[in-house]
């Protein structure tokens, strides 16, 4: 005799990818895939319904991906769907307009955005980030360079709104652990052809001239999260030295060759769902799955309030390979984890380096701390 499982009630959870245009990446290898970020949500589900099977919750999985002129449709579809869990992957902007039009009912996750002002000044609390915030990441490249001995940065920044973010972040992270930046100098994007059958001679010939009399340095912190440039800068640069940031040592939420603290059955199973390898936002849709999986059965709720609630609490911690339990920060609703330093074929490191040291966890050495936030929509 077949049994079926009595489900107690629908948990009814959403991805919103919002994909703008963008220029084609440097590297073919980089092009997203078509399941970006939903094929981790994927994963995700089908751990919550493992669980579900048990505990009566039927998880229920949508996803949609969008232009960010339809953004705010989809988000009143799911809405009006019943759906008021959601992770959203997108740029900061439109995250901030879709918790604005979400309502106190609704719980966004961010996935995607890496703004710090989204954790900063303008927080939204009924918006709690999954992905790491920009300082996060710069904080976990300049730890371990200054672990290394390499005090003295000299930082390449590209001329978009986002490279200059980021290179605004690692001046605060050089200040924050004691690096110094004896130069900073600007690629300006003229537009073009990146990926042409003579842009490999351009670049050997006009990135070593751009480089040129540089100050002395240790490494080369690029700043490029538009991708126009950083990718070029190792074995280009005019003087021997290391590259790191948007080339080189990489921060990342997620790293393909990472197979720690049983990391590799999870690489074995995302690789067995999809054919190809986890990236950043798989992790990150993934991981917010996850955390609404483990906050229902641990609460016995799926309301978004009573959600938001327990997750903020002490009595939320949830384990994703990264050799510690994951928390919230009360403060401002980001999720405290490490960050894996990679070169695109092994992990390097991972972030907080030993010694540094804090009060309440090592991790909080990473990003925005309580006592700098300007966050209020958290109570602080």
């Amino acid at each position: 005799m077949t049994t079926q499982t009595a489900w107690a009630e629908a948990v009814k959870t959403a991805v919103l990818r919002v994909d703008r245009v963008k220029l084609p990446p440097i590297s073919r290898l980089d092009v997203a895939p078509a399941d970006l970020g939903f094929a981790g949500a994927t994963l995700g589900n089908e751990d919550n319904r493992t669980t579900g099977a048990f505990t009566g919750m039927d998880y229920q999985l949508t996803t949609k991906a969008v232009p960010p002129e339809e953004a705010e449709a989809a988000l009143d579809a799911l809405k009006a769907d019943g759906v008021k869990l959601i992770a959203v992957i997108s740029d900061g902007e439109t995250l901030k307009a879709l918790a604005d039009r979400a309502g106190p009912d609704v719980l966004l996750l961010n996935a995607g955005a890496r703004d710090d002002a989204l954790r900063d000044a303008e927080c939204r609390a009924n918006v709690l980030h999954i992905a790491p915030s920009r300082s996060m990441l710069t904080d976990g490249v300049v730890q371990f360079l200054m672990w290394k001995k390499w005090p003295r940065i000299l930082l390449i920044h590209g001329s978009h709104p986002e490279d200059k973010l980021l290179a605004e972040s690692y001046r605060k992270s050089a200040t924050k652990f004691g690096a110094k930046i004896v130069e900073e100098r600007e690629f300006v994007d003229t537009g073009g052809a990146r990926r042409t059958d003579t842009g490999h001679v351009l670049v050997q010939k006009q990135i070593p001239v751009f480089m040129q009399g540089a100050e002395e340095h240790d490494v080369t912190v690029a700043a490029d999260e538009t991708d126009v440039f950083a990718a070029y800068l190792p074995y280009h640069s005019w003087d021997p030295r290391p590259v790191a940031g948007s080339a080189g040592l990489m921060p990342l939420t997620w790293h393909q060759a990472h197979e720690s603290w049983g990391a590799t059955q999870f690489q074995r199973r995302f690789e067995k769902l999809t054919g190809r390898g986890a990236r950043d936002e798989d992790y990150q849709a993934w991981l917010a799955l996850r955390v609404i999986g483990e906050a229902v059965t641990r609460s016995g709720k799926a309301d978004a309030a009573t959600i938001r609630s327990f997750l903020l609490s002490k009595d939320f911690e949830i384990a994703a390979f990264k050799g510690q339990k994951l928390t919230f920060r009360a403060w401002n609703g980001q999720l405290r984890q490490p960050i894996l330093l990679g070169d695109g074929r092994i992990t390097v490191s991972v972030s907080p380096q030993d010694g540094y040291l804090h009060q309440h966890s090592p991790l909080d050495t990473l990003g925005i701390d309580a006592p700098e936030t300007a966050c209020r929509a958290f109570g602080g």
